[in-house]
């Protein structure tokens, strides 16, 4: 059943394990539903005027990280002398804490040197002043930039790197990461009085939505194998929600976290969303292929394939292609040349494709087209020994 992004917002609200998983294909929402509980929790907040505690921090019941979270960050590239690159961090409460208030900047650039690379350095700014091109005295306060040196061992440095957006995603992610390890080290203090600080007494969610999107797979069990540490040596009641895209990110958090519920979040193409229990065994095969497959066969027997249905059968056919070690997802494709397949290519990256005038074209499809999606689908099962296993196992 479809409902609206609120409504699933709520629908994870009043939920009470401790632990929600979601899993979810890339475009379905994750982020917008992660906004939308963001909302919700806000809305609840009870300002007391007369509260003694004005810190911005101290009245937040959630922390979070998404997509959002990684605009607070910014590069500063010197164009004019392409000399010194900064990457910038818009003034907040939460990284004001972790390095003003606690000086985790150490912990910081261990975790992003672990699912980085040991050698890649970040430099934290001290407090300076300068005068700009107006002649104003301009201070730039402490740990708001950093700048990356690569170390190479032998007494050498390479400074003023700029460092990729994978690396820039896991330098953020890091930041993130030591900051609810001292959120959870704090909340895990029963005594409220014996805390080192009040400023999470309100806490109440860590939403994390897609932290892993940059990372291989090795950085990526690592990433994992620590999440999944430290939701369990949490002992307040706080809770955790995480979205992933990731297959092997999710089963290793579903196999790792006791007290959980899991949803699978599908959309239609009118915005709305589904949120769907994932109960018992259905996890353990719970695979990206498996879904896409499910997803299409639903379609084609309902008779409601849309225009997102030709992403699916792309992508179904590039993991397959993956799997078998083809080296293009094309060669799958009907036919017996390059040039038979070169239509049913061109159709799919067509319907499939990313680009900004995507949105403007219309859902619905032509009854030819619908034929296609299942011709396809109906190809890649029979003609592909993985496919015809699944199958037999299925019977």
């Amino acid at each position: 059943m479809s409902e609206s992004l609120k409504e699933a917002a709520r629908t994870l609200r009043t939920n009470t394990k401790k632990a929600q998983l979601i899993y979810a294909f890339n475009g379905t929402g994750k982020t917008r539903l992660s906004r939308a509980f963001k909302e919700l929790l806000e809305s609840e907040i009870e300002r007391d005027e007369t509260d003694e505690i004005t810190s911005e921090l101290a009245h937040k019941n959630i922390l979070y990280y998404n997509a959002f979270t990684e605009d607070l960050f910014y590069w500063d590239n010197d164009l004019a002398h392409d000399e010194r690159r900064i990457l910038k961090i818009h003034p907040n409460a939460f990284t004001d804490w972790v390095f003003k208030e606690q000086g985790q900047d150490r912990n910081v650039v261990s975790h992003f040197q672990r699912y980085s690379n040991p050698k890649l350095t970040p430099l934290f700014n001290d407090e300076y002043t300068f005068v700009n091109s107006n002649n104003d005295e301009v201070t730039v306060p402490a740990f708001s930039e950093v700048q990356f040196s690569f170390e190479r061992g032998n007494n050498e440095s390479e400074p003023n790197i700029k460092i990729s957006k994978g690396e820039e995603s896991n330098f953020i992610w890091s930041v993130f990461y030591s900051l609810i390890e001292q959120v959870i080290e704090v909340l895990n203090v029963t005594r409220v009085e014996e805390r080192e600080t009040q400023q999470f007494n309100n806490m109440k969610y860590i939403y994390i939505d897609d932290p892993v999107s940059s990372l291989d797979e090795n950085h990526l069990m690592q990433l994992a194998v620590d999440l999944a540490s430290l939701i369990k040596r949490s002992t307040s009641p706080i809770k955790f929600i995480i979205s992933t895209h990731d297959t092997t990110f999710y089963n290793f958090l579903h196999n790792e976290l006791n007290s959980k519920e899991c949803f699978l979040l599908e959309a239609s193409e009118d915005q709305s969303v589904s949120l769907v229990k994932k109960n018992g065994d259905s996890n353990t095969s719970f695979f990206y292929h498996l879904d896409l497959k499910r997803q299409l066969e639903q379609a084609i027997k309902s008779g409601t394939i849309e225009r997102q249905h030709f992403i699916f059968i792309r992508n179904l056919y590039e993991k397959t292609a993956s799997f078998l070690g083809y080296p293009k997802w094309s060669k799958l494709l009907p036919g017996n040349s390059d040039e038979n397949r070169e239509a049913y290519l061109n159709r799919i990256i067509q319907f499939s494709s990313h680009d900004s005038l995507a949105n403007l074209r219309p859902a619905i499809i032509k009854p030819e087209e619908k034929q296609i999606v299942n011709f396809l689908l109906t190809h890649l099962i029979n003609n592909y020994s993985y496919w015809k296993q699944e199958a037999e196992h299925d019977q």
